[in-house]
Parts: structure tokens; C-alpha cells; sequence
């Protein structure tokens, strides 16, 4: 399992989403009630990216068409997406946020 450091606690708004590349994939992640979550970075129904979207009540919300995505599984919560996005494992180091990519480590069935 590979972890990458992606950026700090901080750099991620209380309750927001922050946008990074990670070794070339997009990842959108989202800081919520002290804990940081990671999503591919493109909606599955539209190619634009997730972390210029708002986040609410444990959702990510895409910008363009209104697509939810849960940020513990990826899944969509409603219409237009049918398909989840990719999720990752995160691993805080005190202020460090560490991001693995490894396929065995997506958590697509809703493992974080």
C-alpha cells in the first residue's frame, strides 16, 4: 500500500472540498466533522470535476448537472449519476494527508 502526501489538514476547508493531482488522477478531497475523505476527481456522468462542486450532509455535490456522490462509498445519491466514482484510502499524519491510489486500495464497495 502506497500513500502519497497530498497536502495538509488545513488546506482542505472545514466542511469544503479541495481539488489535488495525484500522480496524474484527480482526487477531490472533502474535510467533514474532523475526518478527510477522497474521490476521483471527474463525475461519472459528466466530465467536469467534483471538487468545484459544494459539499452537504455527506455528499458531493457536482456543480454541473446536480449529481451527488456519498463521500464515505462514491455512490450516487440521485440523478443524472447511475455510476459511483472511485474512492481512496486516506491516512492523516499529524498534519499531513496521505492519499494511496493502488488499486487494491480503492474502496469502491465502501471501505475507507
Amino acid at each position: 500500500m502506497t500513500f502519497v502526501k497530498v497536502c495538509t489538514v488545513s488546506d482542505i476547508p472545514d466542511g469544503g472540498v479541495t481539488g489535488v493531482e495525484v500522480a496524474g488522477t484527480p482526487v477531490a478531497l472533502v474535510r467533514r466533522d474532523g475526518e478527510v475523505f477522497a474521490l476521483h476527481d471527474v463525475c461519472s456522468h459528466a466530465e467536469v470535476r467534483l471538487s468545484e462542486g459544494d459539499v452537504y450532509d455527506g455528499t458531493l455535490e457536482c456543480w454541473l448537472h446536480g449529481s451527488c456522490f456519498d463521500v464515505r462509498t462514491g455512490k450516487p445519491t440521485g440523478p443524472p449519476a447511475t455510476r459511483p466514482v472511485p474512492v481512496y484510502r486516506v491516512k492523516l499524519d499529524g498534519d499531513d494527508v496521505l492519499v494511496s491510489l493502488d488499486s487494491a486500495d480503492h474502496a469502491e464497495n465502501g471501505e475507507s
